[in-house]
């Protein structure tokens, strides 16, 4: 289970994505200022921050400048009523990964989270063995028994994520969202695209299956 700190000084907003988060099967831990924020990443292993910017003793950008000090990777995703390009100019050169406009939307809310997850998933695997196949993310290579695929970014980087999470379904939206990004003008033809030529290039071979749930997406079988 993930575990997600959020740092808001709004009570009311604090509770309202603790209970979203929790409902979606995160454990949520709360800290209403920067401060207090870095006391419970002593505390516990956190797998990623959503910090507020306006805050009293220690605002969002010096607490993800601190952040970035000391936890090099930990995805933190920014909320804030500012929207200027100024503020996103500063919270993207401070270290955050993301950035979210109130007020919040929360399924948007919990895309992205997921979204920054898996990115952080996939960085931190290198590599992943799939029965007799090995996938390297360095190289962009599948390699199985004594052949080996040397894959477009975009078709790797979509079968590292099937096979990490096996029998997992994700939807369109979803591996749009991690692959292209949400801003991104592609569509689900895209992904439909994707998945028909990696089927094709590993029809051969057993060790997995990528499987269309109608109505959902994907998964993929071992």
């Amino acid at each position: 289970m993930f575990t997600i700190l959020i740092v808001e000084d709004d009570e009311v907003l604090n509770k309202m994505m603790k209970a979203k988060l929790r409902q979606e099967q995160f454990k949520v831990v709360s800290a209403f200022d920067g401060e207090e924020a870095l006391i419970e990443m002593e505390k516990e292993h956190i797998d990623l921050v959503i910090c507020d910017i306006m805050m009293p003793n220690m605002d969002g950008y010096e607490l993800t400048s601190e952040l970035r000090e000391a936890y090099k990777t930990i995805p933190i995703l920014m909320v804030t009523a500012k929207g200027q390009m100024e503020d996103l100019e500063k919270g993207f050169k401070v270290g955050t990964d993301d950035y979210m406009v109130k007020p919040i939307n929360m399924k948007e809310l919990v895309l992205r989270v997921n979204a920054l997850l898996r990115r952080a998933q996939i960085a931190s695997e290198k590599k992943l063995v799939v029965g007799s196949g090995v996938l390297d993310y360095d190289a962009l290579t599948v390699k199985i028994g004594e052949e080996s695929f040397e894959l477009p970014p975009k078709e790797f980087y979509l079968l590292f994520k099937l096979l990490s999470n096996p029998n997992k379904i994700f939807t369109r939206l979803e591996l749009l969202d991690e692959i292209w990004g949400m801003d991104s003008e592609v569509d689900d033809r895209t992904i439909d695209s994707h998945i028909k030529k990696l089927r094709r290039k590993f029809e051969n071979y057993s060790d997995f299956k990528i499987t269309t749930v109608r109505g959902l997406g994907y998964k993929a079988s071992l």
